[in-house]
């Protein structure tokens, strides 16, 4: 069993986030292998419960931001209910780009792989 305080950012502590392909919200490949370890972690851990923070890059306007992230949180959470957990243990939100990990917002020239650092969805424990 794994023990870590309500709040904790399991990014930081065992898992991954997952990242998104520009403009998109499916679920790619190589998010399915990070978010497998996330069903065998709540599948081993029956009491968890996570919420999913999904965000995006600056390049589109603030309202497209926040509806993308929102559809991200969604498919994210949906990927997991397919796979058997329980939705009653997953919440969901988008923040668009209210949380970018680097200095690339709104009309600041960043890489392609920089802006990517910032397609993500996130795992935090609620309880």
């Amino acid at each position: 069993m794994l023990l870590l305080a309500d709040g904790s950012d399991l990014g930081a502590t065992w898992l991954n986030p997952i990242y998104f392909d520009f403009d998109k919200s499916d679920i790619t490949s190589k998010a399915e292998v990070e978010l497998q370890k996330l069903v065998v972690l709540m599948q081993q851990n029956k009491q968890l419960k996570l919420e999913v923070r999904s965000h995006t890059d600056s390049r589109a306007n603030d309202a497209y931001n926040k509806a993308l992230s929102e559809k991200r949180a969604q498919a994210t959470i949906h990927y997991l209910v397919e796979q058997g957990i329980s939705r009653d243990r997953l919440s969901g939100k988008g923040y668009g780009e209210s949380q970018l990990l680097n200095h690339c917002s709104n009309a600041v020239k960043c890489t392609a792989a920089q802006h990517a650092k910032n397609r993500r969805s996130e795992f935090i424990i609620i309880k």
